[in-house]
């Protein structure tokens, strides 16, 4: 049976083909069209979900889209009449979009498939939250085991507890807009002048460096927080119900003057409400966890929605022990509904059932995108005359290594694209972990981002505790861990060190990826996964006796993850990378010819 999950039209649009219950091909919309968190119908990753799957016309035999946009619609429009007049510039802007598309979505569900020369046999929608739910139970390794969901908003729901069983899940609890940990987090976000939906990972990595000053001020005024988790938002605070403004004028009161202007200086300030707003929301999701854990009594829990993932809040949940285990679903936003959404279909509707194994999920590491084979790639520089030299065998990872040891900042492409937000090694950028360059260097030079954002470390799974406090594997980058104490070095003068000092500090043997705190968020890296990128960690270590690099994903600041040759192509040139590999290709940036960055590649991907 083949069924396709989509999500679309909020942001992150993506599609996903499950055929008798195994995901073939999973892709954000934005990998394609090239416009970071494409909200669109998306229609480029259907159809390459579909050539992935080898379906033609009468073999669909369903969709199913991650919500219910009828009840998402309803709550809109009560959340405007609570609040009007107060509400009618948003309301005005929101309205159009809902009339002209939002309302309409079976019907360019059927269109959009025409467009692909394929119809569906059945249309069903599903609730956001049991999308969330799914995406993350159902490819876990457990049989059974509680769910935890939390994000901005889908229907009404903000945060939910489920239960899984085999094939089943039954949702049993949740907490409902407009009080939100994940709006919360995002209208601090967005009053410390960062982007809402996007720069969340932004204001996590500053929180370290800042001092959480504020943290009772946010318990008295901000939200009324329970036991188990629950809260209630103080409204008179927050715009996002109102308004085109995520918080009002009395957070200015609270924070000691306005939202921080975006692109302006970061100040002491926003730091240390970055630093507040963390302990926040680790203390509401440890509170959350135990609650879930007595409600339910399972041993296991899985996480999924837009706050699982904050890897720092993650990395504490499991030093807490609340769960003999958890599992995050690494593509845990609104991309991973629409996986959610054909898992439920194909277990609950069809009543399939599912195999479980404790060591492994069904994730296939999350390397679920389009592959190019080294005859694609090698055409592609041919017709273009790009000077590459074609490495096979061993060589191809010593290669690597050796320019990864002498410091070069390498373009990796290989394999299949990842699906979410992280790059895991097929479209990634790697360097020298052990560098005290390499940070500010790629940061500026490569990346074009905030100088204080942190690099994540690639690790041979096996050699995983040699650097970091970490029991067990982290293949998606989801989890914040410290780096051992022994590797760590110390400035024991005790003086206050200055924020643009603090980045280029030298902290431990591998200060690349180790934050200001001593952390780091860690991938480890399996041959069963990926071979190809656990033999480029294994050769630098054969090599420099270090089972670490960096990685940080393929693409600059504003730009979505490189998808094609071409892309991976052009981003290399327009960076200051030394150089590219593509496939079983090695490219040099001096040998390469003068690049002509006006070429409109979106041409190469027209709609009809």
């Amino acid at each position: 049976m083949n069924i396709l999950g989509i999500s679309a039209y909020y942001h992150d649009s993506a599609a996903v083909l499950v055929q008798d219950g195994r995901i073939v091909a999973a892709a954000q919309e934005e990998r394609f069209t090239r416009i970071k968190h494409d909200h669109d119908f998306p229609l480029l990753a259907i159809r390459y979900c579909l050539a992935e799957g080898g379906i033609s016309e009468g073999e669909l035999d369903a969709v199913t889209f991650y919500d219910k946009p009828i009840l998402k619609f309803a709550r809109i429009m009560e959340t405007y009449f609570s609040t009007a007049p107060k509400g009618l510039a948003s309301f005005m802007k929101a309205m159009p979009l809902w009339i002209k598309q939002k309302l309409w979505i079976p019907y360019n569900i059927e269109k959009g498939l025409a467009r692909c020369g394929v119809g569906s046999k059945q249309i069903y929608f599903a609730e956001h939250h049991e999308s969330h739910a799914a995406s993350s139970f159902y490819p876990s390794p457990f049989e059974e085991a509680a769910v935890l969901t939390m994000d901005g908003v889908g229907e009404w729901a903000t945060s939910t507890i489920a239960i899984g069983r085999k094939n089943r899940i039954e949702m049993v609890k949740e907490l409902c807009f407009p009080h939100s940990l994940g709006l919360l987090y995002s209208a601090i976000t967005y009053f410390t002048g960062f982007r809402v939906n996007s720069g969340e990972y932004k204001l996590m990595g500053l929180a370290p460096y800042g001092s959480p000053k504020y943290v009772d001020k946010i318990y008295k005024h901000l939200l009324d927080l329970k036991a188990d988790g629950s809260f209630r938002l103080n409204m008179e605070y927050f715009g996002y119900m109102q308004s085109l403004k995520m918080t009002t004028s009395l957070m200015e009161e609270l924070f000691d003057g306005p939202p921080r202007t975006p692109e302006s200086p970061i100040t002491s300030r926003e730091m240390d409400i970055a630093a507040s707003i963390q302990v926040v929301t680790e203390e509401i999701v440890i509170r959350m966890a135990r609650y879930t854990k007595e409600l339910t009594g399972m041993k296991y829990l899985c996480l999924s929605g837009g706050v699982a993932l904050n890897c720092v809040a993650n990395g504490r949940l499991l030093r807490e022990n609340i769960f003999e285990d958890i599992y995050i679903q690494p593509a845990s936003g609104d991309a991973g509904g629409a996986l959610g959404a054909a898992l439920l279909t194909w277990h609950q509707i069809e009543n399939q059932p599912r195999t479980s194994n404790l060591k492994k999920d069904t994730m296939q590491g999350s390397y679920l995108g389009p592959s190019f084979p080294d005859d694609e790639i090698g055409a592609f520089l041919a017709a273009n005359n790009y000077v590459a030299t074609k490495i096979d065998g061993d060589d191809w990872s010593r290669e690597i290594a050796k320019r990864m040891a002498d410091e070069k900042v390498i373009g990796l492409f290989q394999g299949r694209m990842e699906f979410g937000p992280r790059a895991l090694g097929c479209r990634s950028i790697i360097g020298d972990a052990r560098s005290t360059d390499m940070q500010s260097t790629m940061n500026l030079k490569i990346k074009y981002r905030e100088s204080f954002r942190p690099f994540a470390p690639s690790c041979l799974e096996e050699k995983a505790g040699d650097y970091f406090d970490i029991d067990r594997p982290s293949p998606y980058m989801l989890i914040v861990a410290d780096v051992k104490k022994e590797r760590c070095l110390t400035d024991s003068d005790g003086k206050t060190v200055p924020f643009d000092e603090q980045i280029n500090q030298l902290r431990s043997d591998i200060p690349a990826v180790t934050h200001v705190d001593y952390s780091a968020r860690i991938q480890t890296v399996s041959p069963d996964t990926n071979k190809g990128y656990y033999d480029i960690i294994k050769a630098f270590y054969e090599l420099t006796g270090y089972a670490v690099i960096i990685n940080t994903s393929f693409n600059v600041r504003g730009e979505p993850i490189v998808c094609t040759p071409e892309d991976a192509y052009r981003c290399f040139m327009r960076t200051e990378m030394d150089c590219l590999v593509l496939g079983s290709y090695l490219l040099e940036k001096s040998e390469q010819p003068e690049f002509d960055d006006d070429v409109n590649w979106r041409d190469n991907y027209t709609l009809d």
